[in-house]
């Protein structure tokens, strides 16, 4: 069984993700920097790790509502 993406919660419409930042180190071990842009969905996934970025507030964010 394969463990669910990663689901974070952010303040900014513009992230970026790397798929290691929360490694200490662990630049070599994540995919290349790119940076990705929260639309009208209140979400955005990253197309390298599928680590999926919602915005706080969004119409994505299960916390808001």
């Amino acid at each position: 069984m394969s463990k669910a993406p990663e689901t974070v919660r952010v303040t900014s419409h513009r992230v970026s993700c790397d798929g290691a930042s929360d490694i200490p180190g662990g630049a070599a071990l994540g995919h290349p920097r790119i940076w990705l842009e929260i639309d009208e969905k209140g979400y955005v996934e990253c197309g390298y790790c599928d680590k999926r970025f919602v915005l706080v507030g969004g119409a994505a964010d299960d916390q808001a509502h």
